[in-house]
């Protein structure tokens, strides 16, 4: 979840949210990689998750990479709830999973370097009070109530108004968790073409990355438990928005999806202000009954944005959103998979070929498919294990086209990053599939056994 915007005055006119979006545009030199994970923090002895505070805590975590790793501390009401350091955060989404949204970096061989280095500093303050951290796409073992909220105040609203909306919602909040990678766009028909290629190719990711088939301590009969809460949390904010393909898309029709979403809240002086179902159009008319005769700043309207969730989304990026929370290889195979078939334009109209026949039927059936089955999927006519083995070798591509070196030029580019996917479609094992075969297999039932084997 992200922190609180920050930047712009007043609202004055309708068409500075759809500039707001359009002031993202970038020359392709200017392009960035913003990847961000999620992860579980759990007790090492009890295998119970670990709680905001105490000695073995979320807070202990935050304490000790502020004092000893050299990031800054964001607080609200008083309590560590995030840090800040050389362009990324880290923040806490409501059950305590310990986000990093990294800086925006110009090679996926930075993004390897600074997830390897967040993890392992992780590790070392983990390692000192006990705490270990694992990345599956949702909790394998624990309760709602064996999870705590943390102390934000958009989480506390959040929480209240998921039960009205959806079946699924509090869960998504406590017990799931991601990794994701934010891109550029040149143009508004830069960012139509990635948008639609996003959409289209989002179960694709979904189906390699699944990685949560366990649920409550027992299989839940789906490769992506995270895949199907995130289809059942509200259908107003989620999904594959199918308007995305119409013809005339830009940026304005994002804006009035934006604004047909219901609000969630309004920041003010350090305080979350109720506004949950609100409306932002009436927002825009000084008519909001949270903040009467009041209009949104830019601010606010950044902060709503924050709060729709459909498989990939505009603010002034792109997010790549459909994947679950993985082992380390995956964290940067994701940035890699989604560089490659976008940042190089031969890749991204060749990826585009691929799915632009495809209709809104399709696209949402291989959303439920890539979740329930992941490369086993099978929808009219389209095997998700083929479609997976073409769209990497388009990302393969793309990635060699990009030619960015790493490892001072020993590296001639990015393409060994997507190894980890590769071996999954040679296979037709995703993360889930291994993680099913354990549990049939050596682990004899036995679930516990996923945190001393799965964690980082």
């Amino acid at each position: 979840m992200s922190i609180p915007q920050s930047g712009g005055g007043p609202i004055e006119r309708p068409e500075q949210l759809a500039e707001y979006l359009e002031s993202g545009c970038k020359p392709k030199e200017d392009w960035r990689i913003g990847t961000e994970h999620e992860k579980f923090g759990y007790c090492r002895d009890t295998l119970q998750p670990i709680p905001y505070d105490g000695e073995r805590s979320v807070l202990t975590v935050l304490e000790g990479l502020r004092d000893g790793h050299g990031w800054a501390p964001l607080e609200e009401g008083g309590k560590l709830i995030g840090l800040t350091k050389d362009g990324a955060n880290i923040s806490l989404e409501p059950g305590g999973q310990l986000e990093l949204s990294g800086a925006p970096l110009e090679t996926i061989h930075q993004t390897c370097d600074e997830v390897n280095e967040h993890l392992a500093d992780v590790k070392d303050i983990a390692d000192k009070v006990g705490v270990g951290f694992i990345g599956l796409g949702a909790a394998p073992t624990w309760s709602h109530e064996d999870m705590p909220l943390m102390p934000k105040g958009r989480y506390k609203l959040m929480d209240a108004y998921m039960e009205r909306v959806g079946t699924a919602g509090r869960v998504m909040m406590r017990r799931t968790c991601t990794v994701q990678v934010n891109l550029d766009f040149a143009s508004e028909a830069d960012m139509v073409r990635k948008m639609r290629v996003a959409i289209a190719l989002q179960p694709v990711a979904n189906a390699l990355f699944a990685n949560s088939p366990f649920f409550e301590g027992r299989p839940n009969g789906v490769k992506s438990y995270r895949n199907y809460v995130w289809r059942n949390l509200d259908p107003a904010r989620t999904g594959m928005v199918p308007f995305v393909f119409d013809e005339g898309f830009g940026f304005e029709r994002w804006v009035q999806y934006a604004l047909d979403v219901p609000m969630y809240f309004v920041y003010r002086d350090g305080e979350y202000i109720d506004a949950l179902g609100q409306s932002f159009r009436d927002f825009l008319k000084g008519e909001l009954p949270a903040l009467p005769g009041e209009v949104p700043t830019l601010s606010d309207w950044a902060d709503h944005l924050t709060t729709l969730f459909p498989e990939a989304r505009v603010k002034k990026f792109i997010e790549m959103r459909g994947a679950d929370g993985g082992p380390w290889r995956r964290l940067c195979a994701l940035p890699a998979l989604w560089v490659g078939l976008t940042y190089d334009q031969g890749a991204l109209d060749a990826a585009w070929d691929l799915v632009k026949d495809w209709t809104d039927a399709q696209r949402a059936a291989l959303h439920v498919a890539a979740g329930e089955h992941g490369l086993q999927a099978q929808v009219e006519g389209i095997d998700m294990h083929d479609l997976a083995r073409e769209v990497l070798a388009i990302a393969e591509a793309g990635l060699r086209a990009r030619a960015r070196p790493g490892a001072g030029g020993l590296v001639p580019d990015e393409t060994h990053f997507l190894n980890a996917l590769k071996e999954s479609v040679e296979t037709g094992q995703v993360p889930a599939d291994e993680l099913l075969a354990a549990y049939h297999g050596d682990w004899q039932g036995d679930l516990t056994r996923v945190f001393p084997e799965y964690s980082y």
